[in-house]
């Protein structure tokens, strides 16, 4: 076998390298992770584009989509961009290309759009077949000085074309437009900015390189989004973003009615319909919110009852928002109904700053807007030096040929003649007159026409204009004081396209602070309506309409008799307490009416197959209750500790040895002694101050026993006496108020009751 045929037959796995697989597979993850960062989903700070952005303004600018020019359809846009410059899908360019003609996306589009390119109700643009686009007058703004050497142009990934580094444009993009992206490791979240603020704060920071950041914020107030809405953060907190790039800001709707005829009504968006009806109408909704994703979430907190005070929510929208919320009662507060609103649905959202964007060096970093501002002005300051330095090669370029049109004007018939008979006029021009070869062509190539007396004075005025020029563009280029005042004029000038008097420049976003929220919840949403709570000894319980009579005769199923009856209202709590100790918590508004026997308690709560109902009572704000089980150990709880959540309630007397829930007593303000009475038939009575508060546990040892335990205990004023119900008929009660014998320190024996005490051993 020959040598060469060797070498055609060599094993392909001796080109493998022997590496460690970590290695390897982290260098390759690296490469992608700066491919994705730089080349895909971070902008860059002079242009605020990315580069499927930057490819499509390109693109259209190539295809001579101005402003003033017809459309052409988006296809062929789409198809340049992927053929020439972007080797990626259609559908994600054609995507970035709607999303640059969405005026509720971008707060200054770059893109105009004709046909269906979305709505804010979520829906999708239509195909690119079907839609024409060309570029605004905006984005014209950032592109230009492309032709005037301003900035790089690199080759595209076939080498074919060419294209430009980054947009040269004095327009502010970054800040005006906005940007996000999620990168590997990193991500960026920048909002739109007023165009006309971002130009004051920047004409600021050239003025006084060392401005306080407070100046800047007090010139640039926020975020100016595409949508409207308000954002409701405080001052200091914004500041305090846009000091470390880094925060969040509360980002609401707005409720604004413009067709009120009260002014107070329009800035609250209540219409008022006439026999005290009204309705909310929402006017602007916050950013990145679809329409029909809002009136989704509301009309769905309508039938999920979480909105039990609002009846019915209507899309009546045209080319603005306006959505209508219809109360179900005209006594619904309206400021409880925005709150309820901001709090179950999107009306409310949060943006995340995040002003991650890559330097002129394309390092990813994190920056606070003085610094970002910072950056962005050098970059726009070397391009008002490359622009100067294209523009004095052009000059100088034009002024050898001027000054060799002027020599051949002055020699205008030794020109001719040398033309007219010498076999290489050009050598012999070029020798007589030194004359450079740029300069000997064009005399060469002078159209005779331009052979008048006229010619010559106009080239030495435009002579004479060039040096001017030449002379102010140098003098440009070498004063850094002069440059920042050119940029100061540009920008200036730039200002009045985006001023605040025009449709495009007043700003949409409101930044005012919101008040302290109104806290409500469920129960606030619910009808006031008074009702007689019954629970029977076999635990079914039910809600009566109105405060009937407590002695009132109810039916009940068979062997089954009243065990508990309270009046109280549809917006209260009730307290059941078990016998295990256990808490519970129900809603007066869901309790089942009383038209039959109402329903088993237990499909309500998960209460133990042992355990029974010890008590029941109206929960009230700021209540004491004195709990005391069986065995005589109790304590006092306030009562918002024992409200629960769930089905499962909540564990407050820790029982054992088989003790049970003996006493719940409401303690009545101004109460000072406990009494306490055992099965023994001994009565205590002690200071209300030697009970602890507590909000679980055994508590103390109210009375010692040798033989039963606790059979009730109460409160009372030690000076009005103690009292207890007589037995009988009627509800006579008797007032013991020499009660000083029996007053002694807590967790004494104590001795017999009065004469009259019940037999049974309860106060009541």
């Amino acid at each position: 076998m020959s040598e060469t045929s060797t070498t055609d037959d060599s094993d392909p796995f001796d080109a493998i390298i022997d590496a460690p697989f970590d290695a390897a597979l982290s260098e390759r993850y690296l490469v992608y992770a700066l491919s994705t960062i730089t080349a895909r989903s971070l902008p860059d700070l002079r242009d605020g584009l990315k580069p499927v952005h930057r490819r499509l303004l390109w693109t259209m600018r190539q295809l001579k989509l101005s402003p003033d020019s017809g459309y052409k359809k988006s296809a062929r846009v789409v198809g340049e961009v992927i053929g020439k410059y972007h080797p990626h899908g259609d559908t994600a360019a054609y995507d970035a290309m709607v999303r640059l003609a969405q005026d509720f996306s971008l707060r200054y589009p770059l893109v105009e759009g004709q046909g269906n390119f979305g709505n804010i109700d979520g829906d999708n643009a239509a195909a690119y077949r079907y839609t024409e686009a060309r570029l605004t007058k905006t984005a014209m703004q950032l592109m230009e000085g492309l032709d005037a050497g301003t900035v790089d142009f690199i080759p595209t990934y076939n080498g074919e074309e060419v294209e430009p580094e980054l947009m040269p444009g004095l327009f502010p993009n970054l800040l005006a437009n906005g940007a996000s992206g999620i990168a590997v490791g990193m991500a960026t979240n920048i909002p739109s900015h007023n165009v006309a603020e971002v130009i004051d704060a920047t004409l600021e920071l050239i003025h006084n390189p060392h401005v306080e950041h407070e100046r800047l914020m007090e010139l640039m107030h926020g975020p100016d989004f595409a949508t409207g809405g308000q954002i409701v953060d405080s001052a200091a907190t914004i500041s305090e973003a846009y000091r470390t790039g880094r925060g969040s800001f509360r980002l609401r709707g707005v409720f604004r009615a413009p067709e009120a005829k009260d002014q107070a009504d329009i800035e609250a968006g209540i219409e008022r319909l006439g026999g005290g009806q009204w309705q909310l109408v929402i006017s602007e909704i916050p950013y990145q919110v679809a329409k029909g994703k809002l009136i989704e979430q509301i009309a769905q907190a309508i039938a999920d009852k979480k909105l039990p005070i609002l009846e019915d929510v209507r899309d009546e929208s045209d080319e603005k928002i306006r959505i209508v919320l219809v109360p179900r009662t005209r006594n619904v507060d309206p400021e409880l109904l925005k709150e309820s609103i901001f709090k179950l649905t999107d009306m409310e959202t949060r943006f995340g700053l995040n002003m991650n964007v890559l330097d002129a060096t394309r390092t990813p970093m994190v920056m606070g807007i003085k610094e970002l501002l910072g950056h962005w002005t050098a970059s726009q300051i070397d391009v008002l030096q490359r622009r100067t330095r294209h523009r004095l090669d052009q000059i100088e370029k034009r002024l050898e040929l001027v000054e060799g049109y002027i020599i051949a004007f002055l020699n205008l018939d030794r020109v001719i003649e040398i033309i007219r008979y010498e076999d290489d006029p050009k050598a012999v021009m070029m020798e007589e007159f030194k004359l450079t070869d740029r300069q000997a062509e064009a005399i060469l190539n002078m159209r005779l026409r331009s052979l008048r007396k006229l010619e010559e004075m106009q080239l030495r005025q435009e002579k004479d204009e060039l040096l001017a020029e030449q002379d102010d563009l140098n003098k440009l280029l070498e004063s850094p004081a002069r440059q920042r005042t050119r940029l100061k004029k540009d920008l200036r000038t730039l200002r009045k396209d985006y001023a605040e008097d025009t449709a495009l420049g007043a700003r949409r976003t409101l930044i005012r602070e919101a008040a302290p929220a109104v806290e409500f919840s469920m129960d606030a949403m619910i009808e006031k309506a008074p009702v007689t709570v019954i629970l029977s000894q076999k635990g079914w319980i039910r809600a009566a309409s109105g405060h009937v009579p407590l002695d009132q005769e109810f039916k009940y199923k068979e062997g089954d008799k009243l065990a508990f009856i309270l009046h109280a209202q549809t917006t209260d709590k009730l307290l059941i307490a078990a016998s295990d100790g256990r808490f519970f918590t129900l809603g007066c508004d869901k309790l089942p009416g009383a038209r039959g026997f109402g329903e088993p308690v237990r499909t309500m709560i998960d209460l133990e197959a042992e355990a029974s109902i010890s008590g029941m009572l109206v929960h009230k704000e700021g209540g004491l209750l004195l709990l005391a089980s069986s065995i005589g150990k109790g304590f006092i709880a306030e009562t918002k500790e024992l409200l629960a959540e769930t089905r499962k309630g909540r564990q407050v007397v820790n029982l054992k040895d088989g003790a049970r829930l003996q006493v719940i007593r409401e303690v009545p303000e101004g109460h000072d002694h406990v009494a306490a009475v055992g099965e023994n038939r001994k009565l205590i009575v002690f200071n209300l101050e030697e009970m602890p508060v507590m909000a679980r546990g055994q508590g103390v040892m109210l009375q010692r026993y040798r033989d039963g335990g606790l059979s009730d205990a109460t409160t009372f004023v030690l000076a009005d006496g103690l009292s207890w119900t007589m037995g009988g008929s009627g509800e006579r009660t008797r007032t013991e108020t020499e009660i000083w014998q029996w007053k002694v320190a807590r967790g004494a024996a104590g001795r017999l009751p009065p004469q009259g005490f019940p037999k049974n051993n309860r106060f009541s």
